[in-house]
């Protein structure tokens, strides 16, 4: 009766945790120590459906070496498994019970007798043998390159601390105050799309670089994780933009959702959801390919925006213009949204991303704060000899900004602000925080999100380029863009 209960929770827990799955795929053995054939057996499993299930020998199974929940820890912690479970009885009576689409077995068991392909084909189902592909590349390190923040990586100057009069702690305590912020993010939604790929060679036909794709992983990019961060750094959010008819719309919606931003898409028939896919090898870029339009959105999906975000403005502390230039922003919408934050007295900031795109960050007037690159704001004033200082003056009045970061890459970051207690302009300089940068792209954004945060919570221009040094120091300790948490912050100032 024992084994029975403990059965049927195992298949209440699969079923909720593959809700909406269509293909569930199930393996089973001993994984006396996890190991790249494991890996490879378990990447073919989960290519062939969208969910896998894994059950675990019990310690009564032949060939078990090590105990049940040192084996299950380990598959547990594999970032493809959907379920691990502990397997008391016989794979097959499981198996008629589950009823997955697909059953792996290594090739090594094809010639011998399986009990369990009469369970799987009494219901329709398939049984399928292999062991995985040959891979140069380890699922497990990827798995960590994508989620895991490396904090020895990160470096924090104290002469900045001394210079502007403050401490860590000070620092802690700002970030404890975010949860009491209520943001607004604006802007243009991306998905972003990580092919990680084995390198396989030269083509002989053509100098082409040969490569196999062993894993797919995608992010909220964009001004929506703009939104997650703020989320994630205890804000209690909104964001705005503009989507497609598409699967990535979903994805995004419902990825929004689990990091609890509060998200309002407008469906724009005319456009696909913005998706940019990188194709990796060996922790470098290797391709960019970019789906998307970049024309303005119609007026009538202008109006549509802006009813939306000015119902919200009564409950914002913070809004974040996060522009891409891929039309979600067109200047008249811009120009009524910063006059209702004016009139309802919400902060402002803004940044404006040009890469392949133009753009210009200084059609943003009267923000508390700008961060543009310096190839940015050059391109804004359209000056590209004057020295870093002129250059931010000259951006600041042309925008009409209170305060401007010019972000420097590897040279970090630039802070043209008004002295405390004075109408003086000054300028300091902190270097990047992080010396071995996993992905870059995320930089900017989790920049933007701390720092502005900060200043809405009370904190002076000196802590709140600081904290938002620390925030993309362990943003770009990481492959792809994942929220931050107040957590990582206050990780990172007591490390």
């Amino acid at each position: 009766m024992d084994r029975q209960r403990s059965v049927a929770e195992v298949f209440a827990e699969i079923g909720a945790r593959a809700a909406g799955k269509k293909r569930v795929v199930f393996v089973s053995g001993n994984f006396n120590i996890v190991h790249p054939g494991h890996l490879r057996l378990l990447q073919f499993a989960a290519d062939c459906g969208d969910f896998l299930v894994v059950g675990v020998n019990a310690d009564s199974s032949p060939a078990v070496t090590v105990p049940a929940a040192m084996r299950l820890e380990g598959v547990r912690a594999i970032g493809i498994v959907g379920h691990a479970f502990l397997l008391e009885g016989r794979p097959e009576e499981f198996i008629l019970g589950l009823k997955p689409a697909v059953v792996v077995k290594g090739k090594e068991f094809e010639a011998q007798a399986n009990p369990e392909r009469t369970a799987v084909e009494s219901y329709g189902g398939v049984l399928l043998f292999s062991s995985g592909e040959v891979r140069f590349s380890s699922l497990d390190l990827l798995q960590r390159e994508l989620l895991e923040t490396n904090y020895f990586a990160i470096s924090k100057p104290i002469e900045f601390l001394e210079r502007h009069g403050f401490g860590f702690g000070d620092l802690v305590d700002l970030v404890g105050s975010f949860s009491r912020l209520r943001v607004t993010v604006i802007g243009d939604l991306i998905v972003d799309e990580y092919i990680n790929c084995d390198p396989l060679g030269m083509s002989q036909e053509d100098p082409t670089i040969v490569v196999t794709p062993i894993r797919q992983d995608l992010f909220v990019g964009g001004a929506g994780i703009v939104a997650a961060h703020a989320g994630g750094l205890g804000a209690e959010v909104a964001y705005f933009g503009v989507v497609g008819n598409d699967a990535p719309a979903k994805y995004a919606e419902e990825r929004l959702a689990s990091f609890g931003v509060n998200a309002k898409f407008i469906v724009d028939d005319s456009r696909p959801t913005t998706l940019k896919q990188r194709y990796r090898a060996n922790g470098k870029t290797l391709l960019r390919v970019s789906h998307l339009r970049q024309h303005e959105i119609s007026r009538e999906l202008a109006e549509l925006l802006f009813r939306e975000v000015e119902r919200s403005l009564v409950r914002t502390d913070l809004l974040i213009f996060s522009d891409f230039n891929y039309g979600c922003l067109p200047q008249s919408l811009v120009e009524r949204v910063v006059e209702s934050c004016t009139r309802h007295g919400v902060m402002m900031v803004a940044d404006s991303q040009t890469s392949s795109q133009l753009g210009d960050v200084s059609r943003f007037k009267g923000m508390r704060l700008i961060t543009p690159t310096e190839y940015e704001a050059r391109l804004a004033v359209r000056d590209n000899s004057s020295g870093l200082v002129v250059l931010a003056e000259e951006l600041r009045l042309q925008a009409r900004a209170d305060q401007v970061f010019i972000t420097l890459g590897a040279e970090g970051l630039l802070i043209h602000a008004r002295a405390n207690g004075s109408d003086e302009y000054v300028t300091d300089q902190l270097p990047a925080f992080n010396s071995a940068p996993k992905d870059v792209s995320g930089a900017g954004d989790s920049l933007l999100t701390c720092a502005s945060m900060a200043l809405a919570v009370g904190a002076d221009i000196w802590r709140s380029a600081y904290l938002g040094s620390i925030a993309a120091a362990c943003q770009v300790s990481r492959v792809g863009n994942s929220p931050l948490s107040a957590g990582e912050l206050i990780t990172e100032l007591r490390f």
